[in-house]
């Protein structure tokens, strides 16, 4: 049995994917409404504010997921990934940012998956959410004053 065709993508595994986006996608919005609460000091100010815009940005992310696996017959799911906290904003921060990293590295495949399986307006969608993911990263590792790293290729 070639490898080829256990690597090829099929709607069903698209929309298992696109789940595991959805869940990553409650991640974040949990973890950017207690974060941006509970950031205390005045060097975070600036930053639980911006938290508080990303929360209301991958609530968006989450909807336009879900209507993608309903469109592609499935059911959305509706549990979140784990979400870790913190005593220390450093820490809070750097979560985010690890979770961010994996969320664009998530997306860059779910791009060339969708396009595999001709959904091109899926692809466009997933471009634009690709787009604040990035501005997302940038944000937290300027918090950090960090350079923003490099999220990774997609496979």
């Amino acid at each position: 049995m070639s490898t080829t065709v256990n690597t090829k993508m099929t709607r069903k595994k698209f929309i298992e994917a696109l789940n595991e986006d959805l869940s990553r996608e409650y991640q974040a919005i949990i973890a950017y409404v207690n974060y941006s609460q509970v950031l205390k000091g005045a060097a975070y100010m600036n930053i639980a504010g911006e938290l508080a815009v990303h929360a209301k940005e991958e609530l968006g992310h989450a909807l336009q997921i879900a209507s993608h696996v309903d469109y592609l017959g499935g059911m959305p799911s509706v549990t979140p990934k784990p979400v870790k906290t913190s005593e220390k904003a450093e820490d809070m921060l750097g979560f985010d940012l690890e979770n961010e990293k994996e969320t664009i590295r998530n997306y860059r495949r779910r791009v060339k998956q969708a396009d595999e399986l001709n959904e091109f307006a899926i692809a466009e969608s997933l471009r634009s959410i690709l787009v604040q993911e990035q501005d997302h990263l940038i944000a937290l590792a300027t918090a950090l004053g960090i350079d923003p790293p490099d999220a990774g290729m997609a496979d």
